[in-house]
């Protein structure tokens, strides 16, 4: 019985998109729908593009203290790291677990609201489906009513049977329309009351990561002297790579 009825409404959709059935539309309903599917989209795209800020600010923590390890590989007994480069790996270690901290409230905070959000809108589509099957068998059984009327049958019985039929299917997809049709805009209306907690408490677990960075950092402008000028920088750059090229090693064939 459920095949046949797949079956059926299989056929009566390919009917209806080539114009051999009548179809019923409803303007109201297809564009809440399209504005559904939009949000779902959108929804989507934000939890990714969130996930992707977490993950990105994880890698930059882990690359600051993978910069220093290296560093400090550059060195050895003979020549250790001087004062300030120890101070800079101390430094971005407690930002790797800053960053750490950060990330387990932003998940909890932004990541996880956000995904419970997303994940409503499966069972927003499933009703869909089942409304637009509604519409299938409603659709073809005011088509066999309709061949009934041009066409009679011997048996009188047939085109009762088949306007009783199609009164049901016609009431249950109408009930169902009209309680989407109602739903959907309140789901869609709902996305600014739920997603502003998520942006709020992501642009302050941004600033809060940022200070935190900051201060971290500001820590270490002692060790430091004053930032030179863009060409002493480059000039003292030129004068040690000018000392590797009067190397001997330089001139070898």
């Amino acid at each position: 019985a459920g095949f046949k009825k797949n079956l059926n409404r299989a056929t009566t959709s390919v009917m209806s998109k080539t114009g051999h059935m009548d179809r019923t539309t409803d303007r109201e309903f297809e564009e809440e729908e399209k504005r559904a599917k939009q949000l779902e989209k959108k929804s989507e795209r934000l939890h990714k593009e969130a996930n992707s800020y977490a993950k990105a600010l994880r890698e930059m923590a882990g690359a600051q203290v993978r910069i220093a390890t290296t560093l400090e590989q550059l060195h050895d007994e003979s020549e250790p790291m001087p004062v300030h480069g120890v101070k800079y790996k101390e430094a971005v270690s407690r930002m790797e677990q800053q960053a750490t901290d950060e990330d387990s409230a932003f998940r909890s905070t932004v990541l996880e609201p956000i995904g419970r959000y997303y994940a409503y809108f499966p069972e927003v589509n499933e009703a869909v489906r089942r409304r637009n099957k509604k519409l299938l068998d409603y659709d073809n059984a005011r088509s066999k009513v309709r061949k009934l009327v041009e066409r009679p049958s011997e048996d009188a019985t047939k085109l009762p049977r088949a306007e009783h039929e199609a009164n049901v299917s016609r009431d249950q997809y109408e009930a169902m329309n009209a309680q989407l049709t109602s739903e959907l805009p309140k789901i869609i209306d709902t996305r600014v009351a739920y997603l502003d907690p998520s942006f709020e408490a992501m642009v302050k677990s941004q600033l809060s990561f940022a200070q935190d960075a900051h201060n971290t950092l500001e820590g270490l402008r002692q060790y430091f002297p004053p930032e030179p000028q863009g060409y002493e920088l480059e000039q003292s750059s030129e004068g040690i790579l000018q000392q590797m090229r009067e190397l001997t090693i330089c001139g070898l064939v």
